[in-house]
């Protein structure tokens, strides 16, 4: 244990980089350290924990099992200096701060921008991406809290607290022959093409859960990373999408047709177990009050009979 201890930033930037010498100037060491360090850790387990892959290296299983310890235990080395650190100055902190792309429109700046306004020393670093992206990097220690949708279940490492729900709505061409409906069911998409997020976000898993429902997979043509982009495509006429509702005018060119039954998807904050007394701080401003986050959320309610909450 005592020879792994001092090794744990070189096991992950190993992970990192899968390079030896882009590992070595990671670290800021000469190549040939790395590499005796490597094979003397590879001793202490008493197995190799890299192999020769390409120009660079691999993990093997043993070395992935203790790279991946070695990231947990940084993180919380790293968490704990900075709690230190705001023990000390517990107005000063920083806090990063993980969210899907479409919750930067308004719940995002709602909840920091009001935090601010009690706590204008603290910074924050905020961080983009998918949902499964988000709860990776805050398993990590990467980032402090997540808001993302649908909350994660059974995992004994985080826990959620819903905040709002937000309807999705069929999104489809204003030339689609059901432009004109009021409300259309799933099953009557069977035969169309999609426009989808990629696998991993949740908007994605949602979709692929509600054709399977209706007893058909989707015929995907389209994926991408963000809806706006994804809304886009519908206009220009390449498939239909289900995605939150706009809030707004929706795009020139999109209609937004209701489902039947409504389809709603809870947005919550995630948080690991342990907390910086910053992060503390603001995790309960977020979970302790009622906000308007705007005009595409609604506050949570029990569902009304008949509809779907996602």
């Amino acid at each position: 244990m005592h020879e792994l201890a001092p090794n744990l930033e070189l096991l992950a930037a190993i992970r990192e980089t899968e390079h030896v010498t882009r590992a070595a100037e990671l670290l800021g060491v000469p190549q040939p350290t790395v590499s005796r360090r490597l094979a003397a850790l590879s001793e202490t387990a008493g197995t190799p924990l890299v192999v020769p892959h390409g120009r660079g290296v691999r993990l093997t299983r043993a070395g992935r099992t203790l790279a991946d310890a070695a990231v947990r235990a940084l993180a919380v080395m790293a968490t704990g200096v900075r709690e230190v650190r705001e023990e000390i100055d517990p107005g000063s902190g920083r806090i990063v701060l993980g969210f899907l792309h479409l919750l930067g429109r308004s719940l995002v700046p709602a909840l920091v921008g009001g935090f601010r306004e009690r706590h204008p020393g603290v910074r924050f670093s905020l961080v983009q991406g998918s949902r499964q992206v988000m709860l990776r990097r805050l398993r990590e220690g990467e980032i402090d809290l997540a808001f993302v949708a649908p909350l994660p279940t059974g995992d004994p490492d985080l826990t959620g607290t819903p905040l709002a729900r937000q309807e999705l709505v069929l999104t489809v061409p204003s030339t689609h022959r059901l432009a004109g409906r009021r409300r259309v069911r799933a099953a009557e998409l069977a035969d169309e093409d999609f426009v989808t997020l990629e696998q991993g976000y949740g908007v994605r898993q949602i979709t692929d859960d509600l054709c399977a429902a209706a007893g058909f997979k989707p015929r995907i043509t389209f994926e991408g990373q963000e809806s706006d982009t994804v809304r886009g495509l519908v206009a220009a006429g390449l498939g239909v999408a289900l995605l939150p509702g706009y809030g707004i005018a929706p795009l020139q060119g999109v209609v937004e047709i209701p489902l039947s039954p409504a389809v709603f998807r809870t947005i919550g904050v995630v948080r690991p177990a342990q907390l910086t007394p910053v992060v503390r701080a603001f995790h309960e401003h977020v979970v302790s009050e009622t906000r308007d986050f705007g005009p595409e959320f609604s506050p949570l309610r029990t569902s009304p009979r008949g509809k779907n909450s996602l």
